[in-house]
């Protein structure tokens, strides 16, 4: 099957999980959907993305290769935001290699601070920080600060919901 062309087909859920019972747990179908995440055209990288995430779900091992590049491409100029989302939602599933620990931080409060940044995107952050924190117990009051300022310019159910369980998480 030739990936590229599959994902153009059709954008759906029915295709984007068809396509990740492809890859499966084969690493070079993984690597050449990583690599169509990492560097093609913007609708090819958006579909890459969600079914790199259904991939992860299924086979999380199959990501430690490539998760530095990944991170890498969250703070690339213009990265599409089907990339952020479905990265950052991989992110909360698998476990983050400590040299990494500072740039997804940096990444999560960026986003958590950036007012045009989607609900998933930065809801996916507060569940990484609150990860992080248990680790780096010094972020929480950070955490915290940001998730405050948020809740008073954010006006999304989502938002406070997931905000509510991260502060409840942090011991607030």
């Amino acid at each position: 099957m030739d990936l590229r062309n599959a994902i153009l087909e059709e954008h759906s859920k029915e295709q984007t999980l068809k396509l990740a019972a492809y890859i499966g747990n084969d690493k070079k179908r993984f690597a050449e959907l990583v690599s169509l995440v990492l560097h093609d055209e913007y609708r090819v990288v958006q579909r890459a993305a969600w079914t790199l995430r259904h991939v992860v779900e299924d086979h999380p091992t199959l990501i430690k290769p490539h998760i530095d590049a990944l991170i890498t491409r969250l703070g690339d100029p213009g990265i599409p935001v089907a990339v952020k989302r479905n990265v950052m939602a991989v992110l909360q599933q698998v476990p983050i290699p400590e040299h990494l620990h500072g740039p997804v931080m940096n990444y999560c409060f960026d986003f958590l601070q950036d007012p045009q940044e989607t609900i998933a995107v930065k809801s996916f952050s507060m569940v990484i920080l609150a990860q992080l924190a248990k680790s780096y117990p010094d972020i929480r009051n950070e955490i915290v600060l940001v998730i405050s300022d948020l809740l008073e310019q954010e006006p999304s159910a989502g938002i406070r919901s997931r905000a509510a369980k991260t502060l409840r998480q942090l011991g607030t």
